[in-house]
């Protein structure tokens, strides 16, 4: 990140103004996102070590649940320790490095961007399997394609950061040395550091909305007709028992595609005139806290199998203290 200052050889600092012309009190909200996200720690730690413990959950759908697990707990990591650091401070600032170290990581573990999107969309995939093929389940979704599905996600996750950030390393932010860069957001977003920006952003806005919109939306041509299909077998099948079996498998899944995709139309899809900073706010405090908290609470407390696992886990620390 280089400064437009023509007599200047200093790189910026950005202040984030988020949080501070908010009427509710820093100390309340200081402790509402560390509740947050303890909880969210605490929450997909278990998740995650249950599934590794457990052998009864050592199947493709739990193994990618631990991956979105991870992600969660990456996201979270990533934006609110700084948060929480900033509430406590009178001079909430970031250097310009680890503001964009900040940028690459959350575009890394996004909620709202392709890890997420292509990972939901292979758990779709997983869900289609397991209902409507569930003969050839085994064979379709092992162990090594399920791997070889979630690294495939991550380099192309890792690849469109780096194409964003390498947009963003030329882009000015001040005119006069020595002045800071006002950021009204809690952490180093995309659309914020645009708007802050003094240089041209047309080719980070058009990245934004044809490849970035790609790889947000592709994921739906693959989510979409699984659950056309899953609902259509659900459909034919003859007890009611097992039709509800067979939501019951999807309920938790489809929770999170809800969330995940409401926080994208709320942020991407709405006109320039109401997407407002306000609205940005709000929309990333849903993708960086809360969804990343609902997470292993969605995906466990409507799911026996993880329940069960968890009992037996307490049972297992009674008998072998």
């Amino acid at each position: 990140i280089i400064s437009c200052a023509s007599n200047a050889s200093h790189s910026p600092v950005f202040l984030l103004l988020g949080l501070s012309r908010t009427n509710i009190s820093h100390t309340l909200l200081f402790f509402l996102f560390l509740a947050v996200y303890l909880a969210t720690i605490l929450g997909n730690v278990t998740l995650v070590l249950l599934i590794s413990w457990d052998s009864r959950l050592h199947s493709p759908m739990y193994y990618l649940l631990l991956g979105l697990s991870v992600i969660a707990m990456g996201l979270s990591t990533v934006t609110l320790p700084q948060l929480l650091a900033h509430l406590v401070s009178d001079y909430p600032t970031i250097p310009a490095a680890r503001c964009l170290a900040q940028f690459f990581f959350f575009y890394a573990f996004g909620v709202t961007e392709v890890t997420d999107t292509l990972v939901i969309a292979v758990m779709a995939l997983d869900r289609y399997v397991a209902i409507c093929d569930s003969l050839h389940y085994i064979l379709v979704m092992n162990h090594q394609r399920c791997a070889c599905l979630l690294a495939l996600s991550w380099v192309v996750s890792i690849l469109h950061t780096m194409l964003h950030v390498g947009l963003i390393l030329p882009l000015c932010w001040t005119r006069d040395a020595g002045s800071n860069v006002n950021l009204p957001h809690f952490f180093c977003d995309h659309r914020p550091l645009l708007r802050a920006s003094c240089s041209d952003t047309h080719s980070n806005e058009l990245a934004i909305f044809f490849e970035g919109g790609f790889l947000m939306l592709g994921p739906c041509a693959l989510i979409v007709p699984s659950y056309v299909r899953i609902g259509a077998t659900i459909l034919r099948l003859p007890s009611a028992a097992g039709r509800h079996q067979a939501v019951s498998t999807c309920g938790s899944h489809l929770t999170m595609v809800g969330f995940l995709y409401g926080t994208i139309i709320s942020v991407y899809f709405q006109p320039p005139s109401q997407n407002s900073q306000h609205q940005d706010m709000v929309a990333s405090v849903m993708y960086t806290a809360i969804t990343p908290l609902a997470n292993p609470f969605v995906y466990s407390l409507r799911n026996k199998d993880v329940k069960g696992a968890f009992h037996r886990l307490l049972e297992w620390g009674k008998v072998d203290p």
